[in-house]
This record gives C-alpha cells, sequence and structure tokens, in this order.
C-alpha cells in the first residue's frame, strides 16, 4: 500500500465513524455483550464525550474505534479507510499517522525531555516536525518554558498536557481520550479540558472522549450516552447540570428512538 492509500480521504464532515459494531466476550454462559450494533459519526472539528454507567461499553467503543481492539462485527472507518482490510502492519501505521490518543496514565518516557515525548511518535515515525505547527501545539499546552523538563519534573497536569500535545503533533484525523483527567485534580483536570476543546476550536482538531465526569463532558460540543452496549440517547451543547440530569434516565438500558437527541 502507497503512503497516499493511507492519507486523509474523510467523508465530509465525518472523521471517524462504526457502523453495527458489535463486540461479545466469551461464549455460551460466560457471553458478554460490549457493544451491541452501535453505529455512531464523530463529526470533524467536534468535540464528543462518550458516558454511561460503569461496564456500559464505552471504553470498548473508544478502543475499536481507535483500532486499539477488533470488533466482533460490524465495521469501524477513519476518514473513508476501513480498518477492518487493513493488515496488522498497515494499521499500526495508520494508528500512528492519523489517530492520537490519551490514556489516563499519562504513559511518558522518563528519561525523555517534555519535547523529545511530544515528538516521539514523529521520530519513530522517521519524520521530522512541521515546526510552526509544533510550536503551536507547545505554546497552547503551556508548555514552552517546560520543554527540557523531564516528567519527574513535571506536574501531573503539565505531564497530562505533554500527552495531548504528543497526540497532536502528527496532526491526526481524530484524538480519542479515555478519562484523560482521571488522574488529576479538578482545577488541573479543567486545564487539560480546557487545551482538548481549544484544540478543536483553534486547530480544527477532533477529539473523541470517554468520561465519567459531567463536569469533564460539559466541555465537549456534544455528549453521546451508551448503556449495555448500546446507545441511548445523544446531548448537543451540554452543560454539567444538563449532564447529571439524563444520566440516571439513561441508565437503565432503554435505547432511544431513531434520530431522536436531546438539544
Amino acid at each position: 500500500m502507497t503512503a497516499d492509500a493511507l492519507a486523509p480521504h474523510p467523508t465530509p464532515g465525518i472523521a471517524a465513524a462504526t457502523t453495527d459494531l458489535s463486540k461479545v466476550y466469551g461464549s455460551g454462559d460466560t457471553r458478554v455483550v460490549a457493544l451491541d450494533r452501535v453505529s455512531i459519526a464523530f463529526r470533524a472539528g467536534e468535540f464528543t464525550a462518550i458516558m454511561g454507567p460503569s461496564g456500559c461499553g464505552k471504553s470498548t467503543l473508544l478502543h475499536c474505534a481507535a483500532g486499539l481492539d477488533t470488533p466482533t462485527s460490524g465495521s469501524v472507518r477513519v476518514g473513508t479507510t476501513e480498518l477492518g482490510t487493513l493488515d496488522d502492519r498497515r494499521l499500526t501505521r495508520l494508528r500512528r499517522d492519523r489517530i492520537g490518543f490519551v490514556f489516563q496514565a499519562f504513559n511518558l518516557i522518563p528519561t525523555l525531555t517534555a519535547l523529545e515525548n511530544i515528538t516521539l511518535p514523529l521520530s519513530i515515525a522517521g519524520r521530522r516536525p512541521d515546526r510552526p505547527w509544533l510550536d503551536r501545539v507547545v505554546s497552547m499546552a503551556g508548555l514552552s518554558q517546560r520543554l527540557g523538563h523531564r516528567p519527574a519534573q513535571l506536574s501531573g497536569g503539565q505531564q497530562q498536557r505533554v500527552a495531548v500535545a504528543r497526540a497532536l503533533v502528527s496532526r491526526p484525523a481524530v484524538v480519542f481520550g479515555d478519562e484523560p483527567t482521571g488522574n488529576l485534580d479538578s482545577r488541573t483536570g479543567g486545564e487539560v479540558l480546557g487545551f482538548l476543546r481549544d484544540s478543536v476550536r483553534e486547530l480544527g482538531q477532533t477529539v473523541v472522549m470517554v468520561t465519567h465526569d459531567p463536569v469533564a463532558a460539559g466541555f465537549a460540543d456534544r455528549v453521546v450516552f451508551l448503556s449495555d452496549g448500546r446507545l441511548v440517547d445523544e446531548m448537543t451543547h451540554p452543560t454539567p447540570e444538563r449532564v447529571l440530569e439524563l444520566m440516571p434516565r439513561t441508565a437503565v438500558g432503554n435505547p432511544r428512538p431513531s434520530g431522536a437527541r436531546t438539544g
């Protein structure tokens, strides 16, 4: 496959999408349906939060959409690239070039400086960073004065901002975050969430984040709710209060009617 074959060729307005996505673990009496025919599109330049009770399948959805886990059935697309058609080498390349991921743990290399951690994916790929883009990301992250510091010399919030900058530096089609502020206090978490929101508004980035926190969801443009592996509701222009009000109703597992959404 040529480099052009993995270059971004997105469906207009859609950065990533799943169609009838299912994930089943085990069989017989131990069979667990983590995802049950989930179809969802993540719009380009939008910040989407995924919420739901523990065990609802939200992290499984995120990992399948990011190519970190293989669905049992259904499809996942990044742009127009169908992940199920890629072998391991091509899938690794797509994840490296077109997907950013931010974990709850910072996952920084302790012997590398902040700058070296940020540019690590490019170094592995044998690519030089786009310097104006790198400078802009670093500036937005508030890390310009900390680039020579190693992770142990940074606060938790600074370490997570390094991790977010690392996810952004290759200009991915979409950045996925799995509870990215779960290890941070509320003030520091707000700084990281503000950085993610600014990356959408100022850089045109697409961000999809799993969270259990209504305050974190309030930073998003859209919140989708899962229960028992199924999409049950959706909210645009969320606030923490509206999210908190809706959460008990979405935990019962009754799927929403097709096309219904909370405005």
